[in-house]
């Protein structure tokens, strides 16, 4: 099936007909945004599709990258946090946990404790907005109530991020993973050697 690669942020914005030409626009673009189609014209709604949150993009809220991982031999679940600012990263941030509650919820665990590390690092210093990138689904869906919470870490994240909308406005931008995405790639790496993986 034929697949168009739209590029609403990036280094060149466009529709473009290989993940390779894509790739070239979105790699070492802090808060690229890009989509995959089957349908031009899809594709050509997500580039012109002029959103509220794209003109606040970068102008005064934090960028953070997350992800999770899992180490099976130490049932230990690790994050990774890369902080961006004006195209630059400020920080990175990595930890690990291994409470009973959210071992069976594997590198999902580490996503939500990143996430949750970034926001508390955006309140910290003083931003009115963050946008999260992520790439496990979930992280979105159970923060907006898309996907029911039915585990003590789902109802626990959930009611985290309601509590912490009081205080920061935040954004979810999902990313594709593993697709050469380097800040993506180094909030893999930092949640891995946070839990000793190499």
């Amino acid at each position: 099936m034929k697949k168009y690669y739209a590029v609403k942020l990036g280094k060149k914005p466009g529709i473009y007909n290989t993940w390779e030409e894509c790739r070239r626009q979105v790699s070492g673009y802090s808060g690229a945004q890009y989509k995959s189609f089957t349908n031009v014209d899809e594709a050509k709604d997500f580039i012109s599709k002029d959103s509220k949150r794209d003109k606040l993009l970068d102008q005064d809220g934090l960028l953070v990258y997350v992800d999770g991982s899992f180490n099976v031999h130490t049932k230990e679940y690790g994050y990774g946090c890369v902080v961006i600012e004006n195209q630059k990263v400020v920080k990175e941030m990595y930890g690990k946990g291994s409470h009973e509650d959210y071992v069976s919820m594997r590198n999902v665990s580490g996503e939500i404790f990143g996430c949750q590390v970034a926001i508390e690092y955006a309140i910290a210093q003083g931003y009115p907005r963050v946008y999260i990138y992520y790439d496990y689904e979930g992280i979105e869906k159970w923060a907006i109530g898309a996907w029911k919470t039915n585990k003590i870490g789902t109802i626990a994240y959930a009611k985290k991020i309601k509590e912490f909308r009081q205080q920061i406005e935040i954004h979810f931008i999902k990313v594709l993973a593993h697709s050469g995405d380097i800040y993506n790639e180094r909030a893999d790496q930092l949640a891995k050697k946070a839990i000793g993986i190499k």
